[in-house]
């Protein structure tokens, strides 16, 4: 038998479980996949928004994997800093491969950008995520502006949970303080601001008419801006995703001089600014708060980048998320290129010193770096796998414990098996019956582990 563990259980690392055992090549292979938190899924659990119930049904697809009888999950096991390290790992493995993502944001680099009320857009996913690791602070909802820096996916989807009626969120499965405090705030402004120009956006054109269909808001375009991109008026030669981007924004801009003049009135408004650079988020007269974001007027340099202009603009922000990509951070143990955020590998095989490091592997974007979809992580999780498979007879000669269960538990681990998340999963579904709503997310360590240990 060749045993392996599968560290991370997103769509990465059940991808690999998945290909490693649904080949034919090599017999009898047993996949362990390992997690930190005691639930399974990843981001589809922890990062995709709770009203995007389309994208949320794959972890239908990820289950399915997971209850196959060659694959257990493992929750609650730590790798890495305060837990397991690779080489004790392999002494209980054939084989490792880490599935660990892209950690932790990447930063603007400007001055003020810590202050109260500034945060990166990967906090506040993971507060209305239920995230046990969240901050639970409510993110000073009691602004009447917010800044979302960035114009990708993610930018959108926290613009989008800013400006939508808590009375469309309560049937998702937000946790029950987040949807209290995002009922009770004051924000009644949204600008999502990008450096660049709409042709350059990164958000996806379904993400981007789904601003324009909430109830309770209006989104602004302003035409001045749109017109400083070469491609506005003739978007003919863009890709097709950039092209129809750029084509809901021009409808939208027809109508925003009249919006922009309007009162608000009880309607939530969404502002989409292009071409801005953050320079600094400035304090208010307190100094204790963020209070507005000044920006460089940008323009396009002709070789797809922005320069400079020396106009400046300063815009109100009592909260401010930045969302400007997210980056890999340093596994202890493991070798890592600081410059690209990823593990060095050849094809999924870990390189230290240049040479592939027997037995040790990487999938996703610790592996390639964070991009792509969902779906892009199957290639890539196949390429890994295949690698592995190669390798099989050679590293299947090692001599490993009969069962890593048990060596986990003599090391101070305490795994969450299926059995205990299929309990976290009734506990949150009884949770959402309790308050008259449907399956809502418990958000906090005690309550997850509380919920696993009472699977009898």
């Amino acid at each position: 038998m060749l045993r392996v563990a599968v560290v991370g259980s997103g769509p990465s690392g059940v991808y690999t479980a998945q290909s490693l055992v649904e080949q034919q090549a090599v017999p009898d292979v047993h996949v362990h996949v390992l997690d930190r938190l005691p639930c399974p899924y990843g981001l589809v659990r922890y990062g995709v928004a709770p009203d995007h119930e389309k994208i949320k049904s794959l972890q239908n697809n990820l289950r399915a994997v997971l209850e196959h009888p060659g694959i257990s999950f493992l929750g609650n096991v730590r790798v890495g800093e305060g837990g397991l390290g690779p080489e004790r790992l392999r002494e209980l493995y054939h084989a490792v491969v880490y599935c660990v993502g892209a950690a932790t944001d990447r930063h603007l680099g400007v001055p003020g950008e810590n202050l109260p009320g500034s945060y990166s857009a990967t906090e506040f996913v993971a507060w209305y995520s239920a995230h046990p690791d969240a901050a639970a602070d409510g993110f000073l909802l009691d602004a009447r502006s917010a800044v979302v820096i960035g114009v990708g996916n993610v930018a959108v989807d926290v613009t989008r949970i800013l400006a939508r009626g808590a009375e469309e969120l309560a049937p998702t499965d937000m946790p029950h303080a987040a949807l209290g405090a995002l009922a009770d705030s004051g924000v009644q402004e949204v600008h999502m601001v990008g450096r660049r120009g709409p042709s350059q956006a990164k958000f996806t054109t379904k993400e981007l008419r789904e601003l324009g269909a909430l109830a309770g808001a209006e989104v602004v375009v302003r035409p001045e801006e749109l017109a400083l991109d070469p491609a506005f008026h003739d978007p003919s030669g863009l890709p097709a995703v950039n092209r129809r981007n750029v084509e809901v924004l021009r409808g939208w801009a027809a109508q925003s001089e009249e919006r922009r003049a309007a009162p608000l009135g009880r309607t939530r408004r969404i502002h989409l600014r292009f071409f801005l650079r953050p320079v600094a988020v400035l304090a208010g007269p307190g100094g204790d708060r963020v209070a507005s974001v000044r920006f460089e007027r940008t323009a396009p340099d002709g070789r797809g980048g922005v320069t400079g202009t020396g106009e400046y603009e300063e815009i109100d922000a009592g909260l401010v998320l930045r969302s400007v990509g997210y980056r890999g951070v340093p596994l202890p143990g493991l070798p890592f290129d600081a410059e690209r955020g990823t593990v060095p590998n050849a094809e999924g095989r870990v390189l230290r010193d240049g040479a592939p490091s027997p037995g040790e592997y990487v999938a996703g974007w610790i592996k390639r770096g964070p991009t792509g979809v969902i779906g892009s992580n199957r290639p890539c999780a196949k390429q890994t796998a295949a690698a592995v498979l190669a390798d099989a007879a050679a590293l299947a000669e090692r001599q490993i414990p009969e069962d890593p269960r048990e060596a986990l538990r003599r090391l101070g681990q305490e795994p969450v098996e299926w059995s205990g998340w299929q309990a976290i999963e009734a506990a949150e579904a009884a949770l959402g019956q309790s308050l008259g709503r449907t399956v809502v997310k418990i958000p906090d360590w005690a309550g997850l582990l509380a919920a696993a240990d009472a699977e009898d």
